[in-house]
């Protein structure tokens, strides 16, 4: 059993755009659009980056901090919405981000005995060792916060910090971005005197400089309408609250980290390739997202061992290269589609090409957004009924949660890559976490959060299907 958990919070202030500042391109209020609406009251997503100490003796509370809490400051310049929060007054049809002066960000300072490297290590853990370094953002039903942040201490050790986010307001590319965002500036800053020295905000280079423009995001088939209507329902009618579905981490479950090097994906690849050739039925690209994914799936439903007739899995597609016309990748919002793949569970778990099997449906799921990536979407209000009812859904799901593009372990603040980051809040979701290998291989590390018994079964099968049935 794990020792006692013990973080003692040191200090929880606001951190606000710089007032002697401009505030750049950045809007003080901004509208949702469809995309964002449809996770008006999901939970939120929470991530955790890991910082290894270089030194037993860094000045963690004369240097790391100031200088966390002036790059902050000045990267919500460029990230407004962000220091607001998330109103729906009686007199808007809809929600919108609103940020007034004195608005800022809830910043957390703690200081953790726990064991940093045990934190930050890829083997089994408790999840709920993980609940004391997430902050929580302040709710009611008339608002709710855009973002909060914790930085804890382990003395000797390192630091992480926690980053827990609307998912109504960010996606993972624009969350990513925004701590990629403070990383770039806090480094840019270093070493420019106190945080009350005047200073201009850094420019952003353009693939961090978010854009606000709502009018490139198009709705003909009025989504907004069909979703708000949906949430309105909810509790209704005419439910406004903005309060958030709670989840909680159901006791005993563990988290574990598990990598495919470039080496087993080019392995993976070969094997999927040779079983078309033997087929008639040919995908033009088998991509590493498709291959992790198939193959971690297979893995994972042999592990649980699912006996439903039919098996789901549902994952988030980028929808900003996607759309006609399209927008720029650093749009700031959701900008994200869905898509899901039925599977008979005989075929999908048979030790014969069943992991062949589900990498060809996923790439064929992928292939058909050519054909529209909205294609069905007025449907998709069920999906907000079955999670907010949280109903028990007649085919066992797998969802995912990030992805290798964010490259999360290229955000350094100044003190050296990320030793691990995670996506705490699988642990209450369920869902698969991914994101590239720290180790620069061309690999993917794969999060999960299951019962021991199950995760062990999972690890072993992990191991066993790659080197006895992929060949």
């Amino acid at each position: 059993m794990a020792q006692p958990l013990s973080v003692k919070v040191l200090e929880v202030c606001r951190v606000a755009p710089r007032p002697d500042l401009p505030n750049l391109a950045s809007p003080s209020s901004l509208p949702l659009t469809f995309f964002d609406i449809f996770w008006l009251r999901f939970p939120p997503v929470e991530r955790l980056f890991f910082y290894e100490f270089s030194t037993s003796n860094t000045p963690f509370f004369d240097s790391i901090i100031p200088r966390l809490k002036h790059s902050l400051s000045l990267t919500l310049q460029h990230y407004l919405p962000l220091a607001g929060n998330l109103v729906w007054p009686q007199d808007s049809h809809k929600p919108f981000i609103k940020y007034v002066d004195g608005d800022g960000v809830s910043l957390t300072i703690a200081e953790s005995n726990m064991d940093f490297y045990h934190l930050s290590s890829n083997g089994f853990r408790e999840a709920t060792e993980y609940r004391p370094l997430i902050p929580h953002l302040e709710e009611s039903h008339e608002r709710v916060a855009v973002a909060a942040l914790q930085i804890t201490l382990f003395p000797n050790s390192g630091f992480c910090i926690g980053i827990t986010s609307h998912h109504a307001i960010l996606d993972g590319k624009t969350s990513t971005s925004f701590v990629k965002s403070w990383a770039y500036i806090c480094n840019k800053t270093a070493g420019s005197g106190s945080a009350d020295s005047p200073q201009s905000s850094p420019s952003l280079p353009s693939d961090l400089t978010p854009f606000y423009d709502r009018a490139a995001i198009k709705d003909p088939a009025e989504l907004e309408v069909i979703w708000l209507n949906a949430w309105l329902k909810q509790g209704g009618p005419n439910n406004r609250s903005l309060m958030l579905r709670k989840s909680q981490v159901q006791p005993g479950i563990v988290r574990a980290t598990f990598e495919l090097s470039g080496e087993q994906i080019q392995k993976l690849r070969n094997f999927v390739s040779v079983d078309q050739n033997r087929s008639k039925h040919q995908v033009q690209r088998i991509s590493t997202f498709s291959l992790v994914l198939g193959y971690t799936f297979v893995c994972l439903k042999r592990a649980i061992e699912a006996i439903e007739k039919n098996i789901m899995l549902v994952f988030s597609v980028d929808a900003r290269s996607r759309l006609k016309p399209t927008i720029p990748p650093t749009y700031f919002g959701n900008c994200i589609s869905g898509c899901s793949v039925v599977l008979e569970t005989e075929k999908a778990l048979r030790e014969q090409n069943g992991v062949c099997h589900v990498v060809e449906a996923i790439s064929e799921s992928i292939k058909g957004l050519e054909n529209g990536v909205l294609n069905g979407a007025e449907t998709w209000a069920s999906f907000i009924d079955d999670f907010m009812d949280q109903s028990e859904s007649q085919q066992r799901m797998m969802s995912v949660a990030g992805s290798p593009r964010f490259e999360v372990y290229s955000t350094d603040f100044g003190f050296g890559r990320p030793r691990k980051v995670e996506i705490a809040s699988i642990d209450k979701t369920g869902a698969v976490s991914l994101s590239e290998s720290r180790n620069g291989n061309g690999g993917v590390e794969i999060g999960l959060v299951l019962n021991v018994q199950q995760m062990r079964s999972f690890a072993s099968l992990f191991a066993k299907v790659l080197e006895e049935e992929v060949h």
